[in-house]
């Protein structure tokens, strides 16, 4: 009969699972990808290098499950910003500014995440992510041309757009901080995806003197 393990045994490991990936995230975040090796993982874990292989296979597993967790977070957070209170224009604006503010928050785990040179596994998961931004953006987008506040458009190109020109925005600033005021990128950023977006302004704003 195979051996099973006990509730504690698996809580136990789940523990330790979760553990690692935190620890991993936090290397990941202060060193990139490139320089996140398994001995530094067990080494911010506590642990022989070995037992990291007791959770994942290989480095490349435990980098995708880094990777998707974190990126996981933004993408709820965006969505929930996107389809919250507010017209769909408030909510772009507020969806743009909302993950331009986190990753300047967390610049190391955000160039990560959206541009740090990665293994192929980590890059398939960046492409995959980038649809799911895709979809949300286009969905406001086209909620805002039926309500009648964004011009006719494909809301899919709109929003192929929106994700790359905010990820190629923040790409600079994120690898090298400096330069730019946070407050002021994000007003120019935000400023930015409305008019790609053929808002006539931003919530709250005038272009006019």
């Amino acid at each position: 009969m195979p051996y099973r393990k006990t509730p504690s045994e698996v809580r136990r490991l789940e523990a330790a699972r979760e553990h690692l990936v935190t620890c991993a995230t936090a290397v990941v975040a202060e060193v990139g990808w490139a320089q996140t090796s398994v001995t530094a993982v067990a080494d911010s874990a506590g642990i022989a290098a070995g037992s990291v292989y007791q959770h994942f296979p290989s480095k490349a597993a435990l980098a995708v499950e880094v990777f998707r967790r974190a990126a996981g977070r933004e993408v709820d957070v965006l969505g929930e910003v996107l389809t919250g209170e507010g017209d769909p224009v408030e909510r772009l604006a507020r969806g743009i500014e909302v993950f331009a503010r986190r990753a300047l928050e967390n610049r190391g785990l955000a160039y990560a995440l959206l541009a740090a040179p990665a293994e192929a596994a980590v890059g398939a998961e960046r492409l995959d992510f980038r649809r799911r931004y895709r979809a949300l953006f286009a969905e406001v987008v086209r909620e805002g041309i039926a309500a009648g506040l964004l011009p006719a458009q494909n809301g899919e190109i709109t929003a192929a757009a929106l994700t790359g020109a905010v990820g190629e925005v923040l790409v600079d600033p994120l690898g090298a901080p400096g330069g730019q005021s946070s407050d002021e990128l994000l007003a120019e950023l935000t400023a930015m995806a409305l008019r790609c977006a053929g808002a006539a302004a931003a919530p709250g704003r005038s272009d006019e003197p």
